[in-house]
């Protein structure tokens, strides 16, 4: 089948790209508003984007029928500060009561009973049982169409439990150990990042031409 995304309603778009793009990532995002309330709220359309300097950005969807900005989105604007906190199995559950539609004046952070750790560079606070944390500063928030900011962000702290470090010298991590999570097909469903297997990058071996050209003849 094709499907023209240029014609196709937005709904019909995202469960699309929504049950294609797999695994995604989850961000779990902390930020705080201009009055100090704190905000914490899982986006799975996340990923960096560069190291030079190290950047992520967030997909930042709006509310539906006012088509006004969420808080997350509020607040780094305002603020132009967030930190992503990537998720474990253990917080799972914590993670998920964080994408219910609390009022604005509600920290999800209470609401789930979220343990936090002040963060070194930025407002916000890091999830203390984050394995990762990425303090961030907001290089640029773009609207593009009605219903969705993009924002790119800058790390300017990263954070590693020291139980997943496993050589500090060659900056060697244990990432199977930090057990994250991502985003999957449909409404609630997720992935563990248990099942992995290794290729090495091959070098280039003109000869495989040769030999191509050669069997064509």
């Amino acid at each position: 089948m094709q499907f023209d995304m240029r014609e196709l309603p937005m709904v019909t778009r995202y469960k699309i790209v929504n049950s294609t793009i797999t695994p995604r990532p989850i961000a779990w995002i902390t930020s705080q508003s201009a009055d100090g309330i704190l905000n914490a709220a899982p986006y799975s359309f996340f990923n960096c984007v560069g190291t030079e300097p190290p950047l992520v950005v967030l997909g930042l969807l709006k509310e539906p029928a006012s088509r006004g900005l969420k808080n997350t989105a509020s607040n780094i604007i305002a603020t132009g500060e967030f930190v992503v906190n990537l998720v474990c199995e253990a917080d799972a559950e914590k993670m998920n009561l964080c994408s219910v539609d609390a009022p604005a004046d509600v920290s999800e952070i209470d609401y789930a009973g979220i343990e936090t750790t002040p963060s070194v560079v930025v407002a916000p606070p890091r999830i203390a049982t984050s394995p990762v944390s990425f303090e961030c500063r907001k290089v640029a928030a773009m609207d593009i169409g009605a219903m969705q900011t993009v924002v790119i962000g800058e790390i300017l702290m990263a954070h590693i439990r020291d139980e997943f470090i496993s050589d500090r010298e060659r900056v060697y991590f244990d990432t199977p150990a930090m057990k994250l999570i991502g985003r999957t097909h449909g409404s609630g469903w997720y992935v563990r990042n248990s099942d992995s297997f290794q290729m090495n990058r091959p070098h280039y071996d003109p000869s495989r031409l040769a030999a191509k050209d050669k069997a064509a003849e």
